[in-house]
């Protein structure tokens, strides 16, 4: 992003751009991707200057099943330098560890693996498993983020006692995650206020994870970055679990650094997502955009997508009653 600085229109350096389009979009079609599609995703990444791309997750086989799930659910060091190689790019590579899915003794020393960066989902409950991991990726020699999953859904002070536990920690990135895609801009602004005092006294930064149900992806990650988040989420036309993300071109466009290029993701769209639009669903419909505004989960409106059930009224009330 291009802010002003004086006279002279300067880029903010601590601005990272992360595409997240194979690992949040393989919850749409459990992570089966083709070799080709991620290696598109890849190249496409590099060409447009992204900063880091995560390549998918790091789940144990021991914990889920290899037939159910497609090779980027487990991101073996070998299937992922098939696509990679050496990596001897500017971008790094990242992968996500699901707390309850991951065991931490597989994780490989930095040394031996082109992945750069771990990245940990956690809900409240889970943050001491949570630490352990992230001590654990530090000690060997990768950079590492927590994401706070489902935070709208968490009282204030759990959220508080989270982050002081966290911000003891080695992590890099703490991560505001609008998993339901239910928050306001505003919302964002308070939220980003509060991380960022964390940040300040620890060291740290912020990252931005932000769901499309209610319309506000972009908006939101826009308005994280205005308040001083760092890493920015995205993934490519928006791909990823029920309503989707932050779509990348429209981040790249947005930040007018002349480091991020558009056309290598235009091409990509061409070539890849709009034929991929007629095998998946994603993006925004009315059911994604009823769990959001009622802060529910999408797997009710992933269930209704999945039956063609348009009977949207029926749905809502469905959801209002189940809160009662």
């Amino acid at each position: 992003m291009l802010k002003k600085k004086g006279s002279i229109l300067s880029v903010r350096e601590d601005i990272r751009v992360l595409d997240c389009t194979i690992r949040d979009g393989g919850l749409v079609n459990n992570f089966h991707f083709s070799d080709d599609f991620v290696r598109g995703v890849y190249e496409t990444c590099v060409a447009s200057g992204v900063d880091y791309m995560e390549i998918g997750k790091n789940n144990s086989p021991t914990l889920m099943s290899e037939e159910e799930f497609g090779a980027w659910n487990f991101c073996k060091e070998e299937d992922i330098r098939r696509i990679v190689g050496e990596n001897n790019t500017n971008m790094k590579i990242a992968v996500m560890s699901d707390i309850g899915r991951t065991v931490k003794e597989e994780l490989l020393p930095k040394e031996d693996s082109v992945v750069d960066m771990v990245r940990i989902a956690t809900y409240i409950h889970q943050i001491p498993e949570a630490i352990e991991l992230v001590n654990e990726a530090h000690a060997k020699g990768y950079e590492t983020t927590i994401n706070i999953m489902a935070i709208a859904k968490s009282f204030e002070s759990e959220l508080d006692e989270a982050l002081e536990a966290v911000s003891k920690t080695p992590v890099d990135v703490i991560y505001i995650a609008d998993t339901f895609g239910s928050f306001y801009p505003e919302q964002i602004r308070m939220l980003t206020e509060k991380y960022l005092k964390v940040a300040q006294d620890s060291g740290k930064q912020i990252g931005i994870h932000a769901h499309n149900n209610i319309q506000l992806a972009y908006a939101n990650t826009i308005e994280a970055m205005m308040y001083g988040t760092s890493f920015l989420d995205a993934t490519i036309s928006g791909l990823g679990r029920g309503a989707g993300n932050c779509p990348l071109e429209l981040l790249v466009g947005f930040l007018k650094n002349p480091k991020y290029k558009l056309r290598p993701i235009l091409k990509f769209i061409e070539e890849h997502i709009v034929p991929l639009e007629k095998e998946l669903d994603w993006g925004y419909s009315i059911p994604y955009m009823v769990t959001g505004l009622l802060t529910e989960h999408p797997r009710s409106a992933m269930k209704a997508r999945a039956e063609n059930d348009t009977e949207y009224e029926k749905f809502y009330n469905s959801l209002l009653d189940a809160q009662q």
